[in-house]
């Protein structure tokens, strides 16, 4: 099955800029019915904290865009937007939608980024989830998650055999996106797909460095520092068989994976 990461530069705060570079990067993809199409965290504003003027409630223009764009090209779409949260604080979420437009799945960031002050700006999730695309079991998470293993294996536990990772991952940390990427695939035996952006906004520079990755870590696809598109083509059985012929999961010690 077809996944493809969509890498661009952010137009600050600018959502219809943002809406147009999508649709501009798709416009002459070879986009399969039912593909799923991946977009970068907070896609619509860039990695703002100004709760007050970007974040949307649900239905809002981030999501109709999303909804008409998975109508128009028959796929499922995973794309960051910040929504409201109803205490002046936001929520920097993973948006789901199928190709009918509809949402099938709304994951909140378990982990804002306390360093450059998201907790103060927007609240923490409360649960992984997941959802079916095709024959896999998707988990995704958004940018910081990705320094916390334990929701992946949690994720892992559960059956998830993609994990999809939205990120606005800076420059000064590249080395470590590229290699925690690998690792959730190769620990977890499952692909993986981190999609990032590329520029710069006011604070930070981005090297983009999307990565579609095989259960054992190899590279299927990789992103440039430019604005592109990158796309694989998934396979459940190699992942099947793999778990079957190299059953490390099955060793897994439910006591120690807490709860999430």
């Amino acid at each position: 099955m077809q996944v493809i990461g969509c890498q661009f530069d952010i137009a600050w705060e600018d959502k219809q800029a943002n809406f147009d570079q999508v649709r501009a990067l798709l416009r002459n993809a070879n986009v399969e019915t039912g593909s799923l199409i991946v977009l970068p965290e907070m896609f619509a504003t860039g990695f703002s904290m100004n709760v007050a003027k970007i974040a949307e409630p649900p239905q809002g223009p981030t999501q109709q865009f999303l909804s008409q764009l998975a109508q128009d090209t028959r796929a499922y779409i995973v794309g960051g937007v910040a929504t409201t949260n109803g205490d002046g604080r936001g929520r920097n979420e993973a948006l789901v939608i199928d190709p009918s437009g509809q949402e099938i799945l709304r994951y909140c960031k378990l982990h804002p980024f306390s360093l450059g002050g998201e907790d103060k700006h927007f609240a923490r999730g409360e649960a992984t989830c997941s959802f079916t695309w095709g024959h896999f079991h998707v988990a995704p998470f958004v940018c910081y998650d990705l320094r916390f293993p334990e929701i992946f294996r949690h994720q892992a536990w559960f059956g998830a055999q993609l994990f999809v990772v939205i990120a606005n991952w800076p420059a000064a940390r590249d080395m470590h996106w590229q290699t925690l990427l690998r690792a959730r695939a190769i620990e977890n035996q499952a692909y993986v797909i981190g999609v990032n952006r590329v520029g710069s906004d006011p604070k930070l520079t981005y090297l983009g460095h999307s990565l579609i990755l095989d259960p054992h870590g190899a590279t299927l696809a990789a992103g440039g520092e430019d604005a592109q598109l990158i796309e694989a083509n998934l396979q459940i059985e190699p992942l099947l068989k793999y778990r079957e012929q190299f059953p490390a999961l099955r060793d897994m010690r439910e006591e120690y994976l807490g709860r999430v």
